[in-house]
């Protein structure tokens, strides 16, 4: 055997080798498959912001807002918004749509700016949920235009 390698670990008295894991011990079905989905728990948090503001509860999106304790999540949340968002902005007129990559370039200075603050980031999230609900009234009214 060459020099320095062992069988053993001498101090720790371990292999070094890796077990596999107690099968008994894992869960392979949560009971809520967005528990283990981050991106589809972020959406449907997205979903339910969306909903409350869209009703006129205010606070209770603040509240949605508030039960998400980390940074990740928050993320997650945004992530599903500006997807909603750039799906919503498809549908506009060249001009309502230059003007909403315009806003949705100064969410994304905002929340560039609230990178690790998850209070500043909810305030981001609580603005783009607001911008969404924007997008959508403008294209009911283009589409009520085009007839």
């Amino acid at each position: 055997m060459p020099v320095g390698v062992h069988d053993r670990d001498e101090q720790s008295g371990h292999s070094g080798g890796v077990t596999s894991p107690d099968p008994a011990a894992a869960d392979p079905t949560p009971s809520d498959p967005a528990a283990s989905d981050p991106a589809a728990l972020g959406r449907e948090r997205a979903d339910r912001l969306v909903g409350l503001l869209e009703a006129g509860d205010g606070p209770g999106a603040d509240t949605v807002l508030a039960d998400v304790a980390e940074v990740r999540d928050l993320v997650y949340v945004g992530a599903a918004l500006t997807a909603l968002a750039h799906a919503e902005s498809r549908g506009l007129p060249p001009a309502q749509r230059a003007q909403a990559n315009t806003r949705r370039l100064n969410l994304g200075a905002v929340r560039d700016a609230a990178r690790n603050d998850p209070a500043a980031l909810r305030v981001w999230l609580r603005r783009s949920a607001e911008e969404l609900l924007l997008l959508r009234s403008l294209r009911a009214a283009a589409d009520r235009i085009a007839g």
